[in-house]
């Protein structure tokens, strides 16, 4: 049997989802509906997110990772987790380094950075109590190779990794059965580049124009491909890319 684990309802496992109202976020909520899983998602955009938790059989509560109340209300609500995947995150701007916008510097860190890291307290004590917990965040290939321009959101994305990393030794060290992986994907056709553009749709159509792209389900497959592991496995990183992508 899969680490879904058992048919019955009363044993149905729980995923944690942020970032679930589009995207990769709402990808793997497909993914992990489909492959029994129960799916609690979270995003600020409450009425997307409740058309994908509609679809998905799964319930929709409002977050904001960038804000500790709401975390705080949203894990509240929350009896059991089995599975929290930090997706909640994005980019802003794409200006060189000495014309850096510390608004945005701020909001990519207080996201990809300080939501993970709310998230994860929140919800830890549940992971723990879930005997075989595992925590996927979605880093990113910008956390791995630094580019021109893009020194906000890889210091972000490399904040990240320093955290998943210094977390799965920490729960080692502790003795606490908590997995925990990194998902880092390169190009992915989302919205990511409408965010990163303030809704520039034309700048962000060009990103991913004739380049062989992943799509958002690509990434639910690997977050479901980990998530179906036995408990005695832990995937350190996966860096998954399109063909032509180096």
């Amino acid at each position: 049997m899969s680490a879904a684990g058992s048919s019955t309802e009363s044993a149905r496992r729980v995923a944690v989802i942020t970032g679930a109202s589009s995207g990769i976020g709402a990808a793997a909520a497909y993914a992990l509906a489909q492959a029994g899983w129960d799916v609690v998602l979270g995003a600020r955009r409450l009425e997307r997110l409740q058309e994908v938790a509609e679809a998905t059989g799964g319930r929709a509560i409002a977050l904001d990772v960038t804000d500790q109340a709401s975390v705080d209300n949203f894990a509240s609500q929350i009896e059991r987790a089995d599975l929290l995947v930090n997706n909640a995150g994005g980019a802003k701007g794409l200006e060189r380094f000495l014309d850096t916008d510390m608004e945005h510097w701020e909001w990519m860190y207080n996201t990809n950075v300080l939501g993970t890291v709310r998230m994860t307290k929140a919800l830890l004590p549940k992971l723990r109590a879930s005997g075989d917990g595992l925590i996927i965040n979605i880093g990113s290939k910008a956390g791995l190779d630094p580019y021109e321009n893009g020194s906000g959101y890889n210091a972000a994305k490399f904040g990240l990794k320093a955290l998943t990393r210094v977390l799965r030794i920490e729960e080692i060290a502790d003795g606490h059965p908590v997995r925990v992986t990194e998902i880092d994907p390169g190009r992915v056709a989302t919205d990511f580049s409408l965010v990163r553009f303030d809704g520039d749709q034309k700048r962000a159509d060009a990103v991913y124009a004739d380049k062989l792209n992943l799509s958002a389900a690509d990434i639910a497959e690997a977050i479901r491909w980990v998530a179906s592991l036995p408990p005695h496995m832990n995937i350190d990183t996966m860096n998954i890319m399109p063909r032509d992508q180096a």
